[in-house]
């Protein structure tokens, strides 16, 4: 439970490089993230060139961190691989959790920045890493290490809870 429990959203990084292989285990455990029908209707653009992070940065008002992060990773739904409908949706949100969670166990920091469903968005991010048109640019996920260790939050509210029925 720790590492779920303990992972907090880092947007400010040291200039500290992010190894291959450390690439290399987000991107494993992002792809090991449950789909519906295991179609895996996802792709990754890892993202280390500075003047790519700073138009991911531009391209989203909250996103302004990607600027200083070592790399980001763009999770992206790939609509040739989704044969159960809109669960691609899902099916990326799980595929970005793991990544996050993956960081966190790796001492990295990182930060889910939204872009699908925001038109705006989804076009000037496809308009920076040159995606086919088929495919929908889902979240910005700058990674890096942190130079900031945000205070853990117990988020637990037991007033959510119903069993049974509401």
């Amino acid at each position: 439970m720790d590492p779920i429990l303990s992972r907090r959203s880092v947007r400010e990084y040291t200039d500290r490089p992010v190894s291959e292989e450390q690439v290399t285990d987000l991107l494993r455990a992002a792809m090991a993230a449950p789909s519906a029908g295991n179609q895996q209707p996802w792709q990754f653009v890892v993202v280390r060139e500075r003047a790519v992070l700073e138009a991911l940065a531009e391209a989203n008002p909250y996103g302004g961190m990607a600027r200083d992060a070592q790399l980001a990773v763009v999770v992206c739904g790939d609509p040739g691989r989704k044969a159960h409908g809109e669960f691609w949706i899902q099916d990326c949100a799980a595929a970005t959790e793991n990544l996050l969670l993956a960081a966190h166990a790796a001492g990295l920091g990182a930060v889910w920045c939204g872009t699908y469903p925001l038109e705006e968005r989804m076009v000037r991010v496809q308009a920076a890493l040159g995606l086919p048109a088929e495919i929908i640019p889902f979240a910005v996920v700058p990674v890096g290490y942190p130079a900031e260790l945000p205070t853990p939050v117990d988020r637990y509210d037991a007033g959510r809870v119903h069993f049974d029925h509401w």
